[in-house]
């Protein structure tokens, strides 16, 4: 896989991948840079590295305090390295992704995540609905974010094992996918916009299960 930008190379050296071979502005012209990554987005280091490393989905869930973001079929690789981001920075214990329907993680999403997928655990199910019925037998609370949800985001305790669910960006959570989970929680808007962008809410999720887990 390409990786291009400065922190996706950076953190690439840092994370579990080997990399195989690394290209600098300067030692390679603009236009080399741009063509091995098909991006003019490269800010001079493009690094070749390992194929990405998944993980088993269940190993997500083994701290008595997982934390889990489900996203269900995100079609953006903007909005699947901004969540990525988000979760690293959270401390969550990884992102769960379906095999199909929707992005995996791509050079794209790499550079979007300012290289954090290096750090985070993410893993491929072939069913997010079994996933989630799996993860609340293993003793999971299971949270659906929904625009116009009754609960507010706030309200739940999220203390112990959580996996939190996010739709994908034009259709939401599939009914199914819904139907799995334990509450719906919605955050309240104020403007005239009918929802948030899908990383947005999970980045006011993810912090709000970080506030009440350090406040005493």
């Amino acid at each position: 896989m390409i990786v291009y930008g400065r922190n996706a190379v950076r953190e690439a050296q840092r994370g579990r991948r080997r990399v195989l071979r690394l290209w600098e502005q300067g030692d390679v012209p603009d236009d080399e840079l741009e063509r091995l990554c098909g991006s003019p987005d490269h800010q001079g280091l493009v690094a070749e590295v390992e194929r990405f490393p998944y993980v088993d989905a269940a190993e997500l869930l083994t701290p008595e305090d997982a934390l889990v973001v489900a996203l269900d079929q995100i079609q953006d690789p903007q909005n699947l390295g901004a969540i990525c981001r988000s979760a690293e920075g959270a401390g969550a214990s990884g992102i769960v992704l379906p095999e199909r329907g929707g992005v995996e993680v791509t050079p794209a999403v790499c550079r979007a995540s300012a290289g954090a997928v290096e750090h985070l655990a993410i893993a491929r199910v072939r069913n997010l609905a079994d996933f989630l019925a799996a993860a609340k037998h293993d003793g999971a609370w299971v949270y659906g974010a929904e625009s116009g949800a009754e609960v507010p985001y706030w309200k739940p305790d999220y203390r112990g094992r959580v996996v939190i669910v996010l739709g994908s960006e034009g259709k939401g959570l599939r009914p199914r996918v819904r139907a799995g989970c334990d509450q719906l929680v919605g955050l309240p808007l104020r403007g005239r916009l009918e929802s948030l962008n899908v990383a947005a809410t999970a980045a006011v999720l993810l912090y709000e299960i970080v506030r009440q887990r350090t406040e005493p």
